[in-house]
């Protein structure tokens, strides 16, 4: 395979400044470029800013950019809304899943599909979809007809975001601290879901937002950043997040 910074990169982001809408800056000249096929993990203590640089990313309404870029494929994007990004390829999986009462998991993913693509696939097409990536994913196939997260376990919830992101074949995916509150097991799935996503779409970019080693020990990353007080102060491979296991944030403020 050729070495992926032969291409052009699928994501870019420049000097990106931005504050919450009463003005408290949070991100102070973030710089990031993700090339495709790469993996990236964004680590960081409490308070950095990493799940507010997840919410910029995808254009959160809560968050307004003052200055700097975010382009995606070469398009700036930085205007764009929430569901524009979403349907040109850009995933974001949610630290805390929300549930949708009364949406079943196919349901909400043959509306997604449609959104995102433009395809109008019947349940049983899209189940016999869901069913393959399930098995592949280890997932019960009973999830498909319940409601989205409703009665799910943290793991489960997870899964389920794994599943969505298998299904709707983003770009660039954003995993939002997706390790939180998994034990080691559950972790392990995870990672495993996002390795097997990955052996489908080699070319897909992934910036996975954590706290902890132990997510990076089963996703491989091929940059490491660390994020302290809304810049980004260190970047390199796994040994920047093995310094940080044995020194902790405060070898890098």
């Amino acid at each position: 395979m050729p070495d992926t910074r032969d291409f052009d990169p699928i994501f870019e982001v420049t000097d990106l400044h931005a504050s919450t809408t009463d003005g408290i800056e949070i991100l102070r000249g973030i710089e990031l470029v993700v090339y495709p096929g790469e993996v990236h993990a964004l680590m960081g203590p409490n308070g950095s800013g990493k799940s507010t640089l997840a919410s910029v990313l995808l254009g959160s309404p809560e968050y307004e950019v003052t200055s700097g870029s975010v382009r995606f494929r070469g398009d700036e994007i930085t205007d764009w809304s929430p569901d524009v990004r979403g349907k040109a390829g850009i995933f974001l999986a949610f630290q805390y899943p929300l549930e949708v009462a009364g949406v079943s998991v196919i349901n909400f993913l043959r509306q997604a599909l449609s959104a995102r693509k433009g395809l109008d696939l019947s349940v049983l097409e899209l189940r016999l979809s869901i069913m393959d990536w399930m098995d592949r994913l280890g997932m019960d196939p009973s999830f498909a007809d319940r409601y989205v997260n409703e009665g799910f376990s943290g793991g489960e919830k997870k899964r389920n975001e794994i599943l969505q992101m298998a299904i709707l074949e983003p770009e660039m995916a954003i995993l939002d601290e997706t390790d939180s509150g998994l034990d080691i097991d559950a972790l392990r799935v995870v990672a495993d879901g996002v390795a097997e996503v990955r052996s489908d779409r080699i070319e897909m970019g992934v910036l996975a937002i954590t706290h902890y080693q132990r997510l990076l020990d089963h996703l491989h990353p091929d940059v490491v950043h660390i994020l302290i007080d809304g810049r980004i102060v260190k970047r390199g491979g796994s040994e920047i997040a093995e310094r940080l296991e044995r020194e902790g944030y405060e070898a890098f403020r």
